[in-house]
């Protein structure tokens, strides 16, 4: 692909058109025509689809923000309250038929890719989480991952998706294992070499994949399970495989509604079970690691696939950390522009509620912290970028960063927000100002890493580091980060000494494990936008 000029999104013209459609700006550039549709005259089927592609792959990023606009703007009158998530599954499909989002877009337009869920995340203060969660998780985490760990063959199936309006899930969480446990899974895939297949198998109800969003409408599926090989256990793999064939779901798969939710019921998410369910060999995503006569075969030294499979963690968390971001302005927008036509009683004189001090201070704050936020999330986005443009693995640096991005974006979100609800009186308590879909902030928060585990593994990291190389000289010189690595580290020697429990000491000591992971937090982004 060609390089595409990326810039930070807060300097990004199509920041911009995002940010006006956050402040209920209608202009042409935002909201289009309703009804977008793409030419179809004068050519044939085959002709003008070729011809659509190559016009819309032209489309600078301020063209493309105005078509992607205009084709999202009938989303705005959804009624989530009502909408089965057939309908809204339909939806996409429709979006993902007209070209202007591909499948393939992480990384041939990353810049489209990110923008186009700051786009969509604009309208969550009105519809919740559950059509964001449908695009990111067919397009991030499904067709993501075939990118990332796919062959030649495998990511041209991208394109057939496409244009039969195809949709798929991510099957990895489980309900005794997943993302929180660092990556193990309990389904197995194993090989035959007879018959040169996989049997995919559930072996109990913990190893059912749990909360799989977009599940029980998906046509596609890429499954993450333990590989086993001449019964060698090989770690976790992806399959892409088949949920469904014309409509009727694969033999031996299994599926349950997980019910209805606080919010988000738009969205399906299913319990999935896999009944020595027949793979072919192809399934396996096998750009890095292949099974060549009978024998597993690491194609790339040093490199094990569950690390490639983490991969899609670092573009999905800077989309929620963006998500979390773009709700965030939404909600202050909209009550801002409220708060500033509401008249409040005083003896002599009727000012507006956003002039009385607390809220007027917590409008600046908002401003401030976000644009810190915005500029932060929006040079990891721009790093990132260049990484997926180059086909590179981003650095330990970037990496680190992307996971503070996220953690601190979304909390930072949830603060602002909460602290809103509670300044402005019953205003917060109506329907259609926002408030009602806040969970839309805990869906980020539990989303491509839960916060509370990111952080811990940051502490624990910093404290490895610390015990491999403590610093040099007088401690009482020390930065505070050092000092709680020092204090950490001298409290859990102890408790292990007496109970040989090193478990029990960490977790007897959480409170100052949290202190290391928020200043280090705030290390890492000074350090990372310095640089």
């Amino acid at each position: 692909p060609q390089p595409v000029r990326t810039q930070h999104p807060s300097n990004m013209r199509g920041f911009q058109i995002f940010r006006a459609a956050a402040r209920g700006v209608r202009s042409p550039a935002i909201w289009g025509m309703p009804g977008h549709r793409l030419s179809t005259a004068g050519s044939s089927p085959g002709r003008r689809l070729m011809s659509d592609r190559a016009r819309i792959a032209a489309l600078s990023i301020d063209d493309w923000a105005k078509e992607f606009s205009a084709a999202t703007v009938d989303l705005a009158g959804m009624d989530i309250r009502s909408i089965s998530y057939q309908e809204s599954a339909s939806r996409l499909r429709t979006l993902m038929q007209t070209g202007l989002l591909r499948n393939t877009d992480l990384v041939n337009k990353p810049d489209r890719f990110f923008l186009a869920h700051r786009l969509l995340a604009q309208h969550a203060p009105q519809l919740g989480p559950g059509f964001w969660i449908r695009m990111t998780v067919h397009l991030n985490l499904c067709a993501g991952t075939v990118l990332g760990l796919g062959n030649d063959e495998q990511i041209k199936m991208l394109d057939e998706w496409q244009d039969k309006g195809l949709l798929g899930c991510f099957s990895l969480t489980e309900k005794l294992a997943g993302v929180n446990s660092g990556l193990v899974v309990n389904t197995t895939a194993h090989y035959n070499e007879a018959t040169d297949t996989f049997t995919l198998n559930s072996p109990d109800r913990g190893a059912w994949k749990n909360w799989i969003s977009q599940g029980l409408v998906a046509d596609k599926t890429v499954v993450v399970a333990s590989l086993f090989v001449k019964d060698k256990p090989l770690g976790p793999h992806a399959f892409v495989m088949d949920l469904r064939k014309d409509g009727k779901v694969v033999e031996g798969v299994e599926l349950e509604d997980m019910g209805r939710k606080t919010m988000g019921n738009d969205l399906d998410n299913a319990a999935i079970a896999f009944h020595s369910v027949s793979l072919p060999k192809s399934a396996l995503l096998n750009r890095f690691a292949d099974i060549e006569n009978g024998e597993y075969v690491q194609k790339v030294k040093g490199m094990p696939v569950f690390h490639m499979i983490g991969q899609r963690l670092f573009s999905g968390r800077v989309a929620v950390a963006q998500a979390a971001m773009s709700f965030r302005h939404g909600l202050f927008d909209m009550t801002e522009a409220y708060a500033d036509k509401k008249q409040c009683w005083a003896p002599d004189s009727s000012p507006v509620l956003s002039a009385i001090p607390q809220l007027k201070a917590l409008f600046i704050e908002h401003k401030e912290r976000a644009a810190a936020l915005d500029a932060f999330v929006g040079k990891c986005e721009a790093e990132l970028s260049a990484a997926l443009l180059k086909d590179q693995a981003p650095s330990l640096a970037l990496v680190d960063a992307i996971a503070v991005a996220k953690v601190k974006a979304v909390e930072d979100s949830i603060e602002m927000c909460h602290r809103l609800q509670n300044e402005v009186g019953s205003y917060a308590l109506m329907a259609n100002t926002g408030f009602e879909q806040r969970d839309f902030l805990t869906c980020c928060k539990f989303a491509e890493g839960d916060s509370r585990v990111l952080m811990l593994k940051m502490a624990r990291d910093r404290l490895k580091q610390f015990e491999k190389k403590p610093p040099a000289g007088d401690s009482t010189l020390w930065g505070m980060e050092d000092q709680l690595c020092s204090s950490l580290a001298a409290k859990m020697a102890a408790e292990v000494k007496a109970s040989g429990d090193k478990q029990k000491a960490w977790d007897d000591n959480w409170k100052e494990v949290y202190e290391l992971a928020e200043v280090t937090m705030a290390r890492t982004m000074s350090d990372f936008m310095k640089a």
